[in-house]
């Protein structure tokens, strides 16, 4: 009897470290390429330690087929990962909108690691990554994406169907949002670019003479820096509310 109980208790406890453990593996900041897996792994069983009294009414029990064992355990890390890319994806509106900022400011083969992709960015995008994830947690919006992991067990019921189609229809607007949001973020720098354009065109055309490119360039790096220093706090705030209300809609209220 003492035996079934300890085998019932590992099998909910490793079931919601399924989901748990996915989520953090590509969750922002959590899952980012400068955390060793150690501490990740670390975080994961520590979070499912204490959350698994909470969540434990909804967990099934162990399956009599070892198909069926698989089938749950695949559906519980797919959920997992699909509520961590969501948050990340998320993240890459900031990726969006430095990409275009660096477009528009000359500064578009300044690349950095970006630790949040795991690749080469503009050296502006990857700022603006790090910002939002440094604001992530000074905010403790990470809290919420953690709440958002445990109250996904009343959204997505173990051992039920996985809504396959509402998934997929919801990361094809989240990614339709994400570049969206991205594009409206940098949209100060789009208009201050396209006047400043216009001017370097009508100064070319009035003195033909003059080596524009030697002189335009510095100044649009130098207004760029002067249009980012001025919009960068409103413009991580309205990510902020965005990536808020995103994770709101995941928790169950």
């Amino acid at each position: 009897m003492l035996g079934t109980v300890l085998v019932d208790d590992l099998f909910r406890f490793m079931l919601a470290f399924m989901r748990i453990g996915s989520a953090f593996m590509v969750m922002p900041g959590i899952g980012a390429a400068m955390v060793t897996p150690r501490i990740r792994l670390l975080l994961a069983l520590t979070t499912t330690f204490v959350v698994l009294p909470a969540i434990a009414g909804s967990l099934p029990a162990m399956p009599g087929s070892a198909i069926e064992l698989s089938v749950l355990v695949g559906g519980e890390i797919i959920i997992g990962l699909f509520i961590g890319y969501v948050t990340r994806l998320m993240l890459t509106a900031l990726e969006v909108a430095g990409t275009v900022v660096a477009f528009t400011t000359s500064l578009s083969n300044a690349a950095v690691f970006n630790p949040a992709a795991s690749e080469q960015s503009p050296v502006i995008a990857s700022f603006l990554v790090l910002m939002g994830m440094l604001l992530v947690f000074v905010t403790d919006l990470h809290h919420l994406m953690l709440m958002a992991v445990v109250e996904s067990y009343e959204v997505f019921v173990p051992a039920a169907a996985l809504p396959v189609g509402d998934m997929a229809e919801a990361v094809t607007q989240l990614v339709a949002r994400s570049f969206v949001l991205g594009v409206e973020l940098a949209a100060p720098f789009i208009v201050v670019a396209m006047i400043f354009q216009i001017c370097i065109g009508l100064i070319a055309r009035l003195m033909p003479q003059l080596m524009i490119f030697f002189i335009a360039m510095p100044v649009q790096i130098m207004l760029g820096f002067v249009v980012l220093s001025v919009v960068l706090s409103a413009l991580l705030l309205v990510w902020l509310g965005t990536l808020q209300d995103g994770l709101v809609t995941y928790l169950a209220m």
